[in-house]
């Protein structure tokens, strides 16, 4: 399917101020019929007056007005002839009919209406006697937004590459580049968009562990890799894209963006990892502080020996390694013990 432009259309003014010029004529020549027809004189004045004014109404289903960043996709008899794009006041055939599969869609992004109350504030506004109202009502549900929108999914549980499962939600901004497709070449392009987000997300997260693990090849080439949920969030999420860009291309949807709004390890082994993750930091800072003392107890020695201020033996320098070491790795403040005595 191939989205045609109609933009020769913009005569929707012109039309309605002749449509209604008739009309007041056709009053007129129906008041100037009727006093004919006293005089005896022929009807035929006041009949074709009267059918203008039944039938004078169809003209303004025609007229269609377009605001910025919408669009109206039209069929004729159930054949696609075009869409209206740019703003205007448009005049088209009255019998075309707008289509819009997602008129009624509601899903958690920006743009979407609730169609209950959203049908009862047009129902309210257009309501009356204007003969307009019925094709006023139809085009404002038909139109097709242009603008970017934001599509926020639920979240999702999912277990990453080591069998962890995590939660995970993301936001993805996406916009309809051709109405087309959009409107005939799936049922529902924004069920269809939120399915493929969905689809996307945990063929992507499947691939990745939630924290950097050893042995693991996220890229595909073979060698193990640093790459993690948590720590490659701009990657993973640039992935996600062009996976879902990748599905909805024969939707006429682009996908612009799209981000990691939400990652943690499911609640079921949220407190096991977190006191992985306790372990883990304190081995790490045990490490340093060892890397540490040792440093600081070899200084020591190296500037004694190169001072001559004390001569040690490898029995007084084993003890004061010890001790050093005791010192600088303890978790409370030392208890200094004064010798008053002989070295030996």
């Amino acid at each position: 399917m191939t989205e045609k432009i109609i933009n020769n259309h913009k005569n929707g003014m012109l039309v309605m101020l002749l449509t209604v010029l008739l009309y007041c004529g056709s009053i007129a020549a129906m008041i100037f019929g009727g006093i004919m027809m006293d005089d005896g004189r022929s009807p035929a004045l006041f009949i074709v007056a009267l059918v203008w004014v039944c039938i004078g109404w169809f003209p303004f289903l025609g007229l269609k007005v377009i605001k910025p960043q919408e669009a109206l996709v039209l069929t004729l008899f159930g054949k696609y002839i075009g869409t209206l794009k740019g703003e205007g006041f448009y005049f088209v055939n009255p019998f075309c009919t707008g289509v819009n599969p997602a008129a009624n869609t509601r899903l958690s992004q920006s743009g979407d209406v609730d169609s209950a109350n959203g049908g009862t504030l047009t129902l309210a506004a257009l309501a009356g006697s204007n003969p307009v109202s019925a094709s006023a009502k139809d085009a404002q549900g038909k139109k097709m937004s242009l603008k970017v929108m934001t599509l926020s999914n639920a979240r999702q549980k999912i277990n990453d590459c080591l069998g962890n499962p995590v939660e995970i939600g993301i936001a993805v901004m996406w916009r309809v580049v051709d109405t087309a497709k959009a409107a005939f070449n799936v049922d529902n392009y924004k069920e269809y968009l939120s399915l493929q987000c969905d689809s996307a997300l945990r063929n992507i997260v499947r691939i990745y562990p939630y924290d950097v693990a050893p042995g693991i090849d996220t890229t595909g080439d073979g060698q193990a890799d640093e790459g993690s949920l948590r720590g490659s969030s701009e990657t993973v999420a640039r992935r996600i894209r062009d996976e879902i860009q990748l599905k909805v291309s024969d939707a006429g949807i682009e996908v612009l963006e799209a981000r990691i709004t939400y990652l943690a390890y499911a609640p079921e082994i949220a407190a096991v990892m977190l006191q992985r993750q306790q372990a883990s930091a304190i081995i790490d800072a045990r490490k340093m502080i060892v890397d540490g003392a040792v440093g600081m107890v070899e200084m020591a020695l190296q500037r004694l020996n190169e001072s001559g201020m004390v001569e040690l033996d490898e029995e007084r320098k084993a003890a004061m390694v010890s001790n050093l070491l005791v010192v600088l790795c303890g978790n409370r403040d030392a208890q200094p013990i004064v010798n008053s005595g002989s070295l030996y």
